[in-house]
Formats: C-alpha cells, structure tokens, sequence
C-alpha cells in the first residue's frame, strides 16, 4: 500500500507540475478575452436594458466572431440554448413569437439574417438598428437592418429558452 501511495504521490506531484507550465502560456496578457472565458458573473442580467448594456459593454471585441448566437444569449444572461441563428429563428417561429419580414423589432428583440448555414442574429435597438457581432469585425451597433443582407425578421425580446 505505502508503495501504491509514494506512486500516486509522485503522479500527482508530476501531474501539477506539467499542468503550471501549462497555464501561464496559454493566456496572453494583451489578447481580447474569448468568449469561453466569459463567465456567468460577465452576462447580463436577464433584461431588455442588461443586454443591450452587456453589448455595449462588449463593443470593440473581436472574439465573438463567428459566435453571435452564443453573444445575444450571453448578452441576455444565458448560454449553449440555440446552435446557431438559424435554430434561434426556426424556434421563435415554432413558438409563435416570430415576426417574418416585419422590419420594426422593438428594443431588445432579436433580429435575424439569412446569411449562411447559421444565420446571423442580433439584439434590436428599437430605432431601427440594433447590436451584433459581426459590425466592422467586431461587437458593435449598425444603424440600418440592411448592414446585413437577406433579412428574416425579428422573435420576442426575452431570455432564450
């Protein structure tokens, strides 16, 4: 047993070793955080006005790039509901609470775009643009639904379920 122990002991001691020359070089004092490094205390709070503060908060971030579903439900207080923009979109419509075509979102609702395999979604700003991912490269607000192309209409403002 005491053999077993000194064994485990010295795995153990290896194992911590490897893994503190690890972590230091895999963060970057200068990177933009990613997303998977938001954490639950970063989202918002649930509310019209906490996401939009939560994008704004967030404008000028590179990382969400590609991953603008996972930015509105973390801008709404949540994560990993939706796949993608397009699944977003396909529940709203399942649930009743699409509007197809229909360019008037209220503030904070979703607003979404037929641009690729997923989609694209942003949060509506109430005044005809809203804010997404995706704007010159980076979380940012655009003042026209048409920065993006094929528009699909807008869902509900509330948190994704």
């Amino acid at each position: 047993m005491n053999t077993f122990l000194r064994r485990l002991g010295r795995s153990v001691a290896v194992g911590v070793a490897a893994l503190a020359l690890v972590i230091p070089l895999a963060s970057t004092a200068n990177a933009a955080p990613a997303p998977t490094e938001v954490g639950t205390l970063a989202a918002g709070d649930g509310t019209i006005s906490g996401a939009i503060q939560w994008m704004q908060n967030h404008a000028g971030n590179t990382g969400w790039e590609g991953l603008c579903e996972k930015a509105v439900e973390n801008a709404y207080g949540t994560t990993g509901v939706w796949a993608s923009a397009k699944a977003h979109w396909q529940g709203a419509i399942n649930a009743g609470k699409a509007h197809p075509g229909n360019t008037n979102a209220p503030r904070g609702a979703f607003v979404y775009w037929n641009t690729s395999q997923f989609g694209h979604v942003g949060i509506s700003d109430g005044n005809g643009g809203f804010y997404s991912s995706s704007i010159n490269g980076h979380i940012g607000h655009a003042s026209s639904k048409s920065y993006f192309v094929n528009y699909l209409g807008w869902s509900d403002a509330q948190v994704p379920r």
